[in-house]
């Protein structure tokens, strides 16, 4: 393999029902970065069918280049069709880097697609830069049930691959009046005993704001005490105007619902506000929420590790001190409204 013939930050984007998934705008953004660190470009690849019309908004999110297949045989997401394509696109245009969202989709793709291209891929990256010597990506994720970070290379083999979680990089603001340059690709879909027939797709209704849309989040752990005292969180939330979420502890022991779990094993978010309410603060939650602007924490051990990256912190009971909280939030509303 001569590594000197693949080139460029390729991106697959994820799209369902011809709506991108934010993780692939936020992984254009990253690519922008990496893409500027080895003086290449950033190619979008976009599978799917009549999706012609995304091009534009890839373009203002910073892709340069835009490689398209667009079949029916991959409407809806299928595992086996959408693995070909890939494989295909990565066999002709040889790129030096390719980023997947570690989304439902992208867990099932990357791996697949690495095993087809014989290269490795590193699972959930928190940190993506580029090797100054060696123009390499080194990729960074947490290990040992994140007790420490590993940094991983793939010094002998092409792509480079890694998928990296929703909320853990940024996407750049959109660019008005971006161009991208669109190659149609085709590839040959030939049905296989691979092959799944999706017969229906019976969509999941809810109602709820997914927390890593949220600006205000009102998280709880151990520390709440109860399934009932989340009633304490909801009022605060619902009086800042926010969400509640929580920490894996709760999530195990019924509390809470999985997709509210913030965490190494739930969901990154990045809130202007972060109000840890009974969270202690282990680096395995940490690597969820330490992004957001303004973190606030809530817990009787003054010890907790949760107040060294606190920008407030309260020590004390949270049955007693959220009420309080809540009411002046309440009043504080109430004055801004009336004045």
């Amino acid at each position: 393999m001569n590594l000197q013939d693949y080139q460029g930050v390729y991106v697959f984007v994820q799209q369902v029902d011809n709506k991108i998934t934010g993780v692939s705008f936020e992984l254009i953004g990253k690519a922008r970065e990496l893409a500027a660190a080895m003086e290449t470009e950033v190619t979008a690849v976009l599978l799917g069918s009549n999706v012609s019309a995304l091009c534009d908004e890839l373009a203002a999110f910073g892709a340069d280049k835009i490689v398209m297949v667009d079949n029916e045989a991959l409407e809806p997401y299928s595992t086996e069709p959408y693995a070909h394509a890939m494989t295909a696109v990565i066999e002709k245009y040889k790129p030096a880097v390719v980023l997947y969202g570690a989304t439902a989709i992208g867990r099932d793709l990357a791996p697949r697609v690495s095993a087809r291209v014989r290269t490795g891929l590193t699972a959930d990256c928190t940190k993506l830069e580029v090797d100054p010597e060696t123009k390499g990506l080194r990729m960074t994720r947490p290990a040992f049930g994140g007790n420490l970070m590993a940094t991983i290379l793939c010094p002998e083999h092409r792509p480079q691959m890694a998928t990296v979680r929703p909320g853990v990089m940024q996407k750049i603001k959109p660019m008005k009046d971006a161009k991208a340059v669109v190659d149609k690709f085709d590839v040959d879909f030939t049905p296989n005993h691979n092959y799944v027939e999706v017969t229906e797709v019976i969509k999941k209704v809810s109602n709820k704001i997914d927390i890593q849309d949220a600006k205000i989040l009102v998280s709880g752990g151990r520390g709440v005490g109860c399934p009932e005292n989340f009633k304490l969180l909801r009022d605060l939330a619902d009086a800042l105007g926010g969400e509640v979420s929580s920490s894996r502890a709760c999530v195990d022991a019924g509390w809470a619902e999985k997709d509210i779990q913030v965490g190494q094993t739930g969901k990154t978010v990045r809130p202007n506000l972060y109000i840890a309410c009974g969270i202690s603060g282990a680096i395995q939650h940490l690597a969820g929420m330490e992004e957001s602007d303004v973190i606030i924490a809530i817990n009787k051990d003054e010890n907790a590790p949760i107040f060294e990256v606190a920008d407030y912190g309260i020590v004390g009971d949270l049955t007693k001190i959220l009420p309080v909280f809540t009411e002046k939030v309440k009043e504080a509303m109430a004055a801004r409204q009336n004045g």
